[in-house]
């Protein structure tokens, strides 16, 4: 018996999606950042949900550095990691995400902040196996190393570290070595090696580039990092030969809409170029990025299938999920009459 017909809005509620750009540290909800804080004796500028919402409110891309990291500092324990991942993958559940890539930063938690790698990883591992068992929902991690604004020992460090425990873990879900941070100042030919000894070890490339720095971010990460899929990217409209090359090389782009409005990086939803990428035929997948910091979901910028078609999972289990998806959505396109 088929249903009443619902909107647009309500269809991409109800369909299956994929998420490929969401970082775990920004995905924590107000309310369990002031429990973290108070269960670690971290100090926060605000202590209710709506003064963190409040203090949420970007003036640019370095202020939100500046509240990211903050937030990162108030993760100490391996039960901190599992309950953020879990509660992460309660969310996505409650979108109707089966599948998601998620960003991890380790450097910041193990350099900055002392947090060692048997406490991290394990809270992970938990709170990942936690979701799957509980939501269905499965999670796979893209670990970052964090731009390298000079050459100096600790960034050396931090991009060292990033890469090996990357491949050291591989067989307990990382599938990519990921970049990102302020663009500005930074060297491609500096972290080259990093993602070579990644490529080697079998990991994906998925660096950050062409958000706050224009084409030449993209460039580098194409021509010099080798990168299978650009978070953002979104600047390449900047650059018809990039936007070509992006389209005629099927290099994916992990759009996030809301994100970019929220940094500056356009003034609103009409200014985005979203739909140009998409008319020049490049692979947009449509993101959330740090949703409670963006104070949105990926219901709200959601495409449906490129996020299972452009993931790093194995070939098969894309396959059996695409079939699955497209299943799936002909089920409810005939059970609502949505045209």
């Amino acid at each position: 018996m088929r249903q009443s017909p619902v909107s647009t809005e309500d269809y991409l509620r109800l369909a299956p999606k994929a998420e490929l750009h969401v970082h775990l540290e920004g995905s924590i909800q107000p309310a369990t950042l002031l429990t973290l804080a108070e269960r670690n004796g971290i100090e926060l500028p605000a202590t209710t949900v709506e003064g963190l919402r409040e203090w949420f409110t970007y003036r640019d891309f370095a202020h939100f550095v500046d509240i990211y990291v903050a937030v990162t500092r108030c993760l100490r324990r391996r039960e901190d990691y599992a309950l953020i991942t879990y509660e992460l993958g309660r969310e996505l559940a409650r979108q109707n995400v089966r599948y998601a890539e998620v960003t991890f930063t380790p450097a910041t938690h193990h350099l900055r902040f002392g947090v060692p790698h048997d406490v991290y990883f394990p809270g992970l591992t938990e709170g990942r196996r936690q979701a799957r068992d509980d939501f269905g929902v499965e999670l796979r991690w893209v670990f970052d190393i964090v731009h390298l604004l000079s050459d100096d020992a600790l960034h050396r460090r931090q991009a060292e570290y990033t890469t090996s425990v990357a491949i050291e873990s591989r067989e307990d879900g990382v599938v990519a070595l990921g970049l990102g941070g302020i663009e500005i100042g930074h060297s491609f030919e500096r972290i080259a090696p990093y993602f070579d000894r990644a490529r080697a070890a079998g990991l994906h490339a998925a660096p950050h580039a062409g958000e706050t720095v224009g084409p030449e971010s993209i460039w580098g990460a194409i021509n010099v990092l080798g990168a299978e899929r650009i978070g953002h990217g979104v600047r390449a409209t900047e650059d018809p030969e990039l936007v070509r090359h992006l389209a005629e090389h099927r290099i994916p782009l992990e759009v996030c809409p809301t994100s970019n409005i929220r940094l500056g990086v356009y003034p609103n939803l009409a200014a985005h170029p979203l739909r140009a990428l998409y008319d020049a035929g490049v692979i947009v997948t449509v993101n959330s990025d740090d949703p409670p910091l963006f104070n949105t979901t990926l219901n709200q910028e959601y495409s449906l299938l490129n996020g299972i078609r452009h993931s790093f999972m194995e070939e098969a289990w894309k396959q059996e999920q695409e079939e699955a998806f497209r299943a799936e959505l002909a089920q409810l396109k005939r059970d609502t009459l949505v045209d």
